[in-house]
């Protein structure tokens, strides 16, 4: 296991963070459940191998992780680790809320502080609503009474969001999504550089992209295969993001003991700055090939918003990209039906022509949204 210094804190940290949102599940009374003697027995075994940050969240295998990782830390496990848990923002009705919610995850984790406290997926909204209920003066409060130590945030917005969060409050860390599809996606690289000139340190969470650049069609796993170093998609995404001095912890959702075996692995090699020029090469290379896989030339400059009839134009182009590039058309056809419930799809489409007078791209717009209603309704052939 690699280790760097997380920030300015004065302790180091493993490369490779436990995520507890995608543990060991069994069918109890015709639903999922944490197999829980298992997701223990891997927590600790992670923790055994090197892993020295634990991320666990209020909602996450709906609301039982918290309790399973509470279970697995015990026996002197705590110790060895950083915990990190999430403040539900939408939960969040009132101040009061704050203080009730912590302290019932205080008690789920049997513990009487986490070291990582962050406000949950923060975009512009969600960054406003925090702000009016006093939710820095609760971090505040809560770092004082000793229930956490370190205030923080996870985020899903646009860059210009994460400019204001990050420059809104003296964070100490925040979580970001990165990997090499997505260098400039929401805070990006230009949120990466503006966090360490904050002096925040960064988590990143979705380096495989919720699993999808582990699973490459033939043509890309094609390019994997031609380079002379052979290593794994999933090594080399790890590797990408692992490069980066500004990233302290990289999360991995682990689900069974093969994976998480292939992780300790793979973060026994992931060093700051230890990708070759060539290597750089081939991660620009797979880039390059997932970008062809992508059939609307849509930029989400969202000149086309908004649309008469309601219609969410680059979401939708969006999630049919996505679906081309990893050939995942049933997570696109379950978003459709999202979609269509809050009269946002394509169907809705008038073909009165405004949104195509608008696109800096010149797209057909029209036979697109066509196309993205058939693929969503009917699946792609």
């Amino acid at each position: 296991m690699q280790y760097v210094p997380f920030g300015k804190l004065g302790f180091d940290i493993s490369r490779l963070g436990f995520g507890c949102m995608r543990l060991p599940t069994v069918e109890a009374d015709g639903k999922k459940a944490v197999d829980v003697p298992r997701a223990m027995a891997l927590i600790r075994a992670g923790i055994d191998g090197g892993i020295t940050y634990i991320d666990t969240a209020w909602p996450y295998h709906g609301g039982e992780s918290e309790n399973v990782v509470g279970l697995a830390l015990r026996d002197g496990y705590r110790e060895r680790v950083k915990l990190a848990t999430k403040l539900p923002c939408w939960a969040v009705k009132e101040r009061r809320d704050m203080d009730r919610i912590l302290d019932e995850q205080l008690k789920k984790l049997q513990v009487p502080f986490v070291d990582f406290y962050l406000l949950h997926a923060l975009d512009k909204e969600r960054w406003e609503k925090m702000k009016a209920l006093g939710a820095l003066e609760f971090l505040e409060s809560a770092v004082k009474d000793g229930r956490i130590r370190y205030p923080s945030f996870s985020f899903h917005d646009e860059y210009q969001v994460f400019e204001e969060i990050i420059t809104g409050y003296d964070w100490v860390m925040a979580q970001i999504q990165f990997n090499y599809l997505d260098t400039e996606y929401q805070a990006g690289l230009r949120g990466m550089a503006l966090a360490k000139e904050r002096g925040a340190s960064l988590v990143v969470m979705e380096p495989l992209r919720g699993g999808a650049l582990a699973r490459p069609s033939a043509d890309i796993q094609a390019i994997i295969d031609a380079y002379p170093e052979k290593r794994s998609a999933v090594e080399w995404a790890f590797r990408f993001v692992g490069d980066y001095p500004e990233v302290a912890t990289i999360l991995s959702g682990m689900s069974d003991e093969e994976q998480l075996a292939d992780n300790l692995r793979i973060f026994d090699g992931v060093k700051v700055g230890g990708l070759t020029e060539a290597d750089k090469g081939l991660i620009a290379e797979l880039k390059a090939g997932y970008r062809r896989r992508m059939p609307i030339g849509c930029t989400a400059c969202r000149y086309c918003q908004p649309c008469p009839m309601g219609v969410v134009i680059p979401d939708l182009f969006g999630d049919y990209n996505e679906a081309s590039m990893f050939d995942d058309w049933g997570r696109m056809r379950r978003h459709y039906q999202g979609y269509i419930k809050e009269e946002q799809d394509a169907g809705r489409c008038i073909q009165c022509g405004a949104c195509e007078e608008q696109c800096p791209q010149h797209l057909p717009i029209r036979d697109w949204l066509e196309t993205v209603h058939k693929a969503g309704t009917e699946g792609a052939e």
